[in-house]
């Protein structure tokens, strides 16, 4: 429910495949998140969501999954539009997979509970799980629609109303999903969408006194300002999903033609745009030569072009800023003096498209390897031991995710224990499901989306204890 703005600025979200304008939205600032935390606040306090049985609020919930469904094509053109996402793979996946996200905590919405607690002394006590209230939801731009809902879903089922601030690159799809929310019946207040920037309208809503929680997902810099507004407002509770820097370390007994395919997956993706992005592509020292000259032609299978093109495989940064932010690395690596080995150039005369970009001869103090850049690029080392290959994976501020490429299930299963990141791909890349808890160690952040911890977040524990009369049982 997209609130009508008070001060009626807009703002231009362009299009990443030619830089050109697609429309003007309205641009929210501190007084449009008074109004739209008071209209949660309202609904919250007063209001029938948090109050309606679980069951109840799942029915709904499905039938938002259901609109979802019946506008998969409209949805996957917003975010090709306004992000630069591959049209076929919006379809196919990423739309598809926000409903089925809905649906999965829809599931979960009438088996919240309790427990009741064996206490030491003449007492009965049990738990209750209540929603935590008003919760604000800031959203990133490289996955608008599936963010969205990995922050909104587990929010609904567990009867909280929210404030949604879209990335101001990506707002479309979350004004569309706004809409869809209202026509499958959730009551007005509960999810209110309010596009603007992040140091305005993002920066009011982590410093909101009526706001009772936050979650985060972004770079690590910003992070570290929403945990400062929380504390200096009302000590909200905070979760952050942040930035990363993962490694993927391939062992000399790996399938050669899989691990190619997976590292390039793995920083290619849509346009390498994706925070758990492994950009640093560690290769034991016996394949090294070969596994180069393996991903060297496997890299001409990335086309970049239109993301409404079936062939196209890498779309356009996101916008000109990002697309600059990410060249200006491909300078430093050069000038350190890494060696490119295939890619770093501009893809097209028009719009933000980059090569894929594959560096090898880096050193650990270079900044290509050290920092997250956000694009096409993939730092290429070797290492000689497991216990080598573990220390250059652990050599980062961040711990988002890591990937393992091995024939051996020792190797797999030392490896993985001894990698600090918060989720370990063992033979695959990006293998995410509504049941796996996903969120990052060290700089990455903390608290966890998807799984059941998704929903804890998003709920408080309180105890309630009364005295036992003459029970004939300790």
């Amino acid at each position: 429910m997209n609130l009508n703005f008070v001060a009626g600025k807009t703002f231009e979200t362009i299009d990443p495949r030619t830089g050109e304008t697609i429309a003007r939205v309205s641009e929210g600032d501190k007084e449009d998140i008074d109004l739209a935390v008071g209209a949660a606040r309202r609904a919250f306090d007063h209001g029938p969501w948090p109050r309606l049985p679980g069951a109840a609020r799942a029915k709904i919930m499905h039938k938002f999954a259901d609109l979802i469904d019946q506008h998969i094509e409209e949805l996957a053109t917003l975010d090709t539009l306004n992000a630069g996402k591959l049209f076929s793979w919006g379809k196919a996946v990423d739309i598809p997979s926000v409903a089925n996200t809905l649906r999965y905590f829809a599931g979960a919405a009438d088996k919240i509970h309790g427990q009741v607690l064996k206490m030491s002394r003449e007492l009965h006590a049990y738990t209750l799980l209540e929603p935590i209230g008003v919760v604000g939801l800031i959203i990133p731009w490289n996955f608008p629609s599936t963010m969205f809902f990995v922050k909104v879903s587990p929010a609904l089922a567990a009867g909280c109303t929210m404030v949604v601030k879209p990335a101001e690159q990506t707002p479309l799809s979350a004004l569309f999903y706004a809409h869809l929310a209202k026509e499958a019946g959730i009551p007005d207040g509960v999810i209110n969408v309010v596009s603007g920037y992040g140091p305005t309208a993002g920066a009011a809503l982590t410093s909101h006194m009526n706001v009772d929680k936050v979650s985060f997902t972004g770079s690590t810099e910003v992070g570290r300002k929403v945990m400062q507004a929380a504390a200096a407002s009302n000590l909200k509770t905070v979760s952050l999903e942040l930035g990363g820097k993962s490694p993927l370390l391939i062992f000399d007994d790996a399938d050669i033609d899989q691990a190619a395919d997976l590292a390039l997956l793995g920083v290619m993706h849509n346009k390498g745009e994706v925070c758990v992005a492994g950009s640093r592509v560690l290769v034991q020292e016996a394949i090294y030569d070969e596994f180069v000259k393996t991903l060297v032609e496997k890299a001409k299978e990335w086309v970049v072009g239109d993301p409404f093109h079936p062939n196209s495989r890498v779309g356009p940064q996101v916008d000109k800023k990002q697309y600059e932010k990410v060249m200006s690395y491909i300078e430093h690596g050069k000038r350190e003096g890494a060696t490119l080995l295939t890619g770093g150039k501009p893809a097209a005369k028009k719009g933000y498209y980059i090569e894929p970009t594959v560096f090898t001869d880096v050193t650990d103090d270079m900044m290509i390897v050290k920092d997250e850049i956000f694009g096409p690029v993939m730092v290429l080392m070797k290492f000689k031991t497991m216990e080598d290959g573990i220390r250059a994976a652990n050599n980062t501020r961040y711990g988002l995710a890591a990937g393992i490429v091995t024939k051996s299930l020792d190797t797999a299963n030392t490896v993985s224990r001894s990698i600090r990141a918060g989720v370990i791909w063992i033979n695959c890349y990006f293998a995410f499901d509504n049941d796996c808890p996903f969120g990052g160690y060290k700089s990455s952040g903390f608290g966890r989306d998807e799984g059941m911890v998704g929903l804890q977040k998003y709920l408080q524990v309180k105890s309630v204890v009364t005295p036992l009369y003459n029970s004939p049982w300790q």
